[in-house]
């Protein structure tokens, strides 16, 4: 389970997604998301559906590895499926004593479960095909303008990265803990749900020394190689808006108006 979760990490590859400016996908990810709350149609849906697939395809990611993701969240899914399916009122489909499933509820169930899953890969594709530093120089360039309000841009987006970045390192110290601890007997599988959250408490412990550990290594290192912040920096690669950029706004201009059409001729 602790290896299925793909946020923050980065699979490398060729695809014309990998070689879009860092600032483009963030903007087209935003965009994105605001459409998965705009949308609240079956036709929309299906929209964004294809659009999705489409993108993976480009992307060269399998979609296995995509899926994968989705795995450590699948409870939160289907809990809010049920919660929603049996909570809300409306024209009764069917009914054994108090529970009741509504025309209504099993509607929202529905969109709100499609909803987070298409969440979920559209968001874990931006990391998955961009590189921990080229993101860094995206979110540093579009915060860029809010310097000027006094905003520490170049740092602020130093910890974003480091933050996603090391999601899949904690993991896998997290990861080898729970090993190191079944060899000696521990027991994180048998029992009931809050019998596994207790027995998961002790991993805690040897998790935060470990992630202060990593912490200390990375600020020696960064030390090491004369970092002072963002003030005065220059970069070997500049980010540059190039041809497949500019395709893949017309893209993102073609999909907002479908959506925007979709949403107010059906």
């Amino acid at each position: 389970m602790i290896r299925d979760i793909t946020l923050g990490q980065y699979y490398p590859g060729y695809s014309v997604i990998h070689k879009l400016d860092p600032r483009m996908k963030i903007i087209v990810t935003m965009f994105y998301i605001a459409s998965l709350f705009i949308i609240e149609d079956f036709y929309g849906y299906v929209l964004i559906v294809l659009a999705v697939a489409a993108i993976t395809a480009v992307s060269r990611v399998p979609v296995r590895f995509m899926l994968r993701g989705l795995k450590p969240v699948m409870i939160i899914i289907l809990f809010t499926f049920v919660l929603n399916m049996l909570m809300t009122p409306g024209t009764i489909l069917w009914q054994w004593k108090f529970i009741k499933i509504t025309e209504e509820g099993l509607y929202n169930a529905v969109y709100l479960a499609l909803r987070l899953i298409l969440l979920i890969i559209g968001s874990s594709l931006l990391t998955l095909t961009t590189k921990p530093m080229k993101l860094t120089d995206g979110i540093e360039s579009l915060l860029k303008p809010f310097k000027k309000l006094g905003l520490p841009a170049h740092e602020l987006a130093m910890m974003m990265t480091i933050a996603l970045r090391f999601i899949p390192t904690l993991l896998e110290e997290t990861d080898k803990i729970m090993k190191a601890q079944q060899a000696r007997g521990a027991d994180f599988e048998s029992g009931g749900l809050l019998k596994r959250a207790k027995a998961l408490i002790p991993l805690l412990v040897p998790l935060f020394v470990g992630a202060f550990r990593i912490a200390q290594e990375l600020a020696m290192a960064m030390e090491a190689r004369c970092y002072r912040g963002g003030e005065g920096r220059t970069k070997l690669n500049a980010l540059k808006f190039r041809r497949r950029d500019a395709v893949a706004v017309l893209l993102t201009a073609a999909y907002i108006g479908i959506l925007i059409a979709e949403r107010v001729l059906l």
